[in-house]
């Protein structure tokens, strides 16, 4: 049923348009004419306002043969860098890939492709289905910035599906963290670093020994947290007055995560007080944790779905975050694996097979959902 070269040849257009985070107009133009050819309306929200971007979110809303509430299909248009002037490559008939020089953007154009075929196969069949919403997302990629300013109170499905996940078509994530961003800012005091180191106070260094003593990586089996970008100073002949540390934690468990952050606030700022200067630490709460059960009907018909169509199942919990974290906030959602691998690296490709599977498993879902 699926038509592989025209999902093949429309996935490599896709990640051919450039979309980087915050950049994703050109995509979103090709997206609504896409839809627009099939008859079918994408309205665009404000959240590009919001997150100081070119494109806002995509909504869908799609009128189904069946009497019942929607269904939600979440993506996101947007990719990381290196991810302009995308050159798909396809070897041995078998993998979809990147030229080595960029991204490939399977994550998350794979699912976005994936939906597009799914709704050309509905109507070229005359399948059964109910509403439809799918909601395409900017700014996923800077911290679910799109997903964070979308008005929610425009959906009305039950429950829905992020495709977004690692792991090979079959992958339900049921577990995902909650996150923090953490600023850590030491000040110290600026002098000539070469006649009059001795009155100044290095921030740096106050920022590195504060640092050296925190906890990061594998805190335990639910929570980690790093420290990503350091930034500071203004000249290498000027002792720094300022150091700014940008971090996160992340944890399975909120009360985790609220601990860990105490934890580390409170060391930071005795550390740099003890040295001299003066510590600030900024939180901001990212989005709220997934805990799904095997027993929730979100989970339950996706495994009735994936068991339709002969693949296994696996229920997995996850480090990372996806729009299913926000989603789930509103209306239970689940994240699906989708067979991207090697995402955010040159390396990144995706297998025909997952790609095909990925619209087996879309159609599988509404046909289960048509059975409620």
């Amino acid at each position: 049923m699926v038509n592989g070269q025209r999902l093949i040849n429309s996935f490599i257009k896709m990640t051919s348009i450039n979309s980087v985070s915050g950049q994703e107009h050109e995509f979103r133009d090709y997206l609504r004419q896409e839809f627009a050819r099939r008859g079918f309306r994408a309205e665009e929200d404000e959240a590009g306002t919001a997150t100081r971007g070119t494109s806002g979110n995509l909504l869908l809303k799609i009128p189904g043969t069946k009497d019942l509430p929607p269904l939600l299909f979440a993506a996101h248009m947007d990719t990381v860098e290196p991810g302009r002037n995308i050159k798909a490559i396809i070897e041995n008939n078998e993998v979809i890939k990147s030229s080595g020089d960029t991204i490939l953007g399977a994550d998350d154009k794979a699912a976005i492709a994936a939906l597009l075929e799914s709704v050309d196969i509905i109507k070229e069949n005359q399948l059964e289905y109910p509403p439809l919403e799918i909601l395409l997302t900017v700014s996923e990629e800077q911290g679910l910035l799109g997903a964070r300013n979308f008005d929610f109170s425009q959906l009305r499905s039950r429950f829905g599906y992020a495709l977004d996940g690692g792991g090979e078509p079959g992958t339900v994530i049921i577990k995902s963290p909650c996150q923090n961003e953490i600023e850590y800012i030491a000040y110290g005091k600026a002098a000539h670093a070469g006649i009059d180191p001795e009155n100044g106070l290095n921030a740096v260094k106050l920022a590195a020994v504060a640092l050296a003593q925190m906890p990061s990586g594998r805190i335990d089996e639910e929570t980690t947290c790093n420290f990503g970008v350091i930034q500071g100073g203004q000249a290498r002949n000027i002792v720094p007055d300022h150091c700014v540390v940008r971090g996160e934690a992340r944890s399975l468990s909120r009360e985790k995560l609220d601990g860990l952050t105490r934890k580390l606030q409170d060391h930071f700022i005795k550390s740099v007080t003890e040295g001299g200067g003066q510590g600030e630490v900024k939180v901001s709460f990212l989005y709220p944790q997934v805990s799904l059960k095997k027993d929730d009907e979100v989970v339950k018909l996706a495994a009735a779905a994936i068991e339709s169509i002969g693949l296994p199942l696996r229920l997995m919990a996850t480090g990372g975050g996806s729009d299913a974290s926000i989603i789930n906030a509103h209306i239970p959602c689940a994240n699906l694996g989708i067979g991207m691998q090697d995402v955010h690296t040159t390396r990144e490709h995706i297998l025909i097979k997952d790609l095909i599977d990925d619209v087996r498993l879309i159609l599988a879902i509404i046909a289960e959902y048509c059975r409620l």
